[in-house]
């Protein structure tokens, strides 16, 4: 589950994580009253930021023909402009797609004076089987493009879950990147913040992207967070109801958020073809395999070892309201799971729908031979298939033909 910014930055408050002062709107009269009090405490410039799931906001252009979701003011009423500019009004980006991303939230902040940026990121490497703490000097850039261009930039640090990230470790990754005097101690404090948050949240990524070195009114400098994004594990989200309750659906594809009402793994995608599978490696395979043959994968859906019936005739409805969808493939291996009552639910959703497209269905496992007897009893031209290469020829070729 992803957060905004805003969201992220109240966590990281919680932490003791250094900010320039923010706060959050909804409205362009909440965000001018915003920026009069930061302009009246000593404030020169000031940031509003669109909310939205979606990175490249500063280079997004809204459908109104305002130009950026980032825009720097230097007075109360420019940053009235700009709000009303950007709220209620749909921002795209090159990660949200032509259809963009309605905005509804502003961030208000004093726009600090930036000398030094800095990336900074806490995950879960999951080849150590550990979090490590990610850093580059190269901040304000994309890390998969630090990576590629200049891999000898990352700094990495993985940490003993047991133990936690402890001080000797952030002030290594503080002398990494070059800083000295102060700043190593502000380091360590805001490292260790931020590594607090990644752990208590559950999440899976905490990213400060850029990590700044600013300078103060009075001349010296400081470590400040001046972007943040944190996505957190789903399914620890049951730990956590706080965090739950930040979720915002709109952000999220309806169909995507209609599965996880049944507890499915599902994600659009812009094929054609369906696939309705069990377990997220033969997902894949499945995804793999019908792109082999010439076809085009409609969404990954993994309805789990152990789903129900009803799990199952929700997923298929799911898949059905995806209007770009021309066509099924049903591959399912029984091994915990009972092939009779993913029988069952197929039949169910498909005689509840209007929509006839092709099935072609491929079960092996628990009970098969109850379910083949099921699907054959049912009265709907479902396609069969005893293997997953077939399967996807048949699909494919049923989805082709005129």
């Amino acid at each position: 589950m992803n957060l905004h910014e805003y969201q992220a930055r109240q966590l990281l408050d919680q932490a003791g994580v250094a900010q320039a002062a923010w706060e959050f709107c909804a409205t362009p009269e909440a965000a001018r009253d915003i920026a009069a009090r930061f302009l009246g405490k000593g404030a020169t410039l000031i940031a509003v930021k669109a909310q939205i799931h979606a990175g490249g906001r500063g280079r997004g252009t809204f459908k109104n023909g305002f130009q950026g979701g980032v825009r720097l003011c230097r007075t109360a009423e420019d940053v009235y402009e700009k709000a009303r500019a950007m709220l209620g009004n749909v921002l795209v980006t090159r990660q949200t797609g032509p259809e963009g991303r309605l905005v509804d939230k502003l961030i208000i902040a004093v726009a600090p004076d930036i000398r030094k940026e800095f990336y900074l990121a806490v995950l879960l490497d999951r080849v150590a089987s550990r979090p490590v703490v990610m850093a580059s000097t190269e901040g304000g850039m994309d890390i998969e493009e630090v990576a590629a261009q200049t891999p000898d930039k990352i700094i990495r640090e993985h940490i003993d879950p047991a133990i936690g990230m402890m001080p000797y470790q952030a002030r290594k990754v503080a002398i990494a990147l070059g800083l000295r005097g102060n700043l190593i101690a502000q380091a360590v404090r805001l490292l260790l913040g931020v590594y607090r948050t990644w752990w208590e949240c559950d999440a899976t990524l905490v990213e400060l992207n850029p990590l700044c070195i600013v300078k103060t009114p009075d001349g010296s400098e400081m470590l400040q967070a001046v972007d943040a994004k944190l996505s957190l594990d789903d399914n620890a989200l049951f730990r956590h109801p706080e965090l739950l309750a930040m979720r915002d659906l709109a952000e999220e594809a309806p169909l995507e958020v209609e599965a996880s009402r049944f507890n499915l793994s599902y994600i659009k995608l812009d094929g054609n073809i369906a696939c309705l599978v069990n377990g997220a490696g033969l997902a894949m395979a499945t995804m793999d395999v019908i792109r082999h043959y010439g076809g085009h994968p409609a969404n990954f859906l993994d309805i789990g070892g152990g789903a129900s019936r009803e799990q199952v005739a929700a997923a298929l409805e799911i898949v059905l309201q995806d209007a770009s969808v021309k066509g099924i493939l049903v591959n399912i291996f029984g091994g915990i799971m009972d092939c009779d009552i993913i029988a069952n639910g197929i039949v169910a959703a498909a005689r509840q729908t209007a929509r006839k497209l092709p099935v072609v269905i491929r079960l092996e496992g628990n009970n098969v031979e109850a379910a083949r007897k099921t699907l054959a009893e049912s009265g709907q031209a479902f396609i069969y298939s005893n293997s997953m290469d077939d399967a996807a020829q048949k699909i494919v070729k049923a989805v082709n033909s005129p």
